[in-house]
């Protein structure tokens, strides 16, 4: 019904003119393969694209006023690069986790998104790599959550050994990581 893309599926419920005025979309597990127009939901603050088939994410950096973004369980392997990132200025929540990202230049873009607090990429290939964390929170400065983790100051800083309690992946430093409007 929605042909796999974004606009199909929008434009059942608003006309051209009102997409430029939704601030949530919550499109998962619909098949889509394509977001073609989603750049023209200029106001969009919350943008769940969970479970589908996306393996390109450029058309989401026009929407410059997201806040949480879920793409969790697509089929993303590359994502675009810092100069893309540092356009989204108030991105705070990126989910994604479940998608094929497997090499450290495949999320190097992301040290351009100045206000990305948590950060999901476990069960992804890259999440298996040796310093996963270490070289992750070290890129981008300004996570204090990743894999729904705290950072521990032992991940930031090699080497340094700290009390059990504070050790990275600690049970207390659990968090669940939601977003209040």
């Amino acid at each position: 019904r929605c042909n796999g893309n974004v606009t199909s599926y929008l434009f059942e419920f608003f006309n051209e003119k009102d997409l430029k005025d939704i601030l949530m979309v919550r499109l998962s597990s619909l098949l889509l393969k394509s977001l073609d127009q989603i750049g023209s939901c200029r106001a969009l603050r919350i943008c769940i694209l969970a479970d589908n088939f996306l393996t390109r994410i450029e058309a989401l950096m026009e929407c410059t006023r997201l806040v949480k973004l879920d793409l969790k369980g697509n089929q993303i392997v590359q994502l675009p690069d810092a100069s893309c990132w540092s356009h989204l200025t108030e991105l705070q929540l990126l989910y994604l986790h479940d998608n094929n990202i497997s090499t450290w230049n495949n999320i190097k873009g992301l040290s351009g998104c100045l206000n990305l607090t948590a950060l999901t990429l476990y069960d992804t290939p890259l999440s298996l790599k040796k310093s996963y964390r270490h070289c992750l929170v070290n890129s981008i400065w300004s996570l204090k959550a990743l894999d729904n983790f705290v950072i521990s100051d032992e991940e930031i800083i090699q080497k340094w050994s700290l009390p059990i309690r504070f050790k990275a992946m600690n049970q207390h430093l659990c968090v669940k990581i939601i977003l209040i409007c």
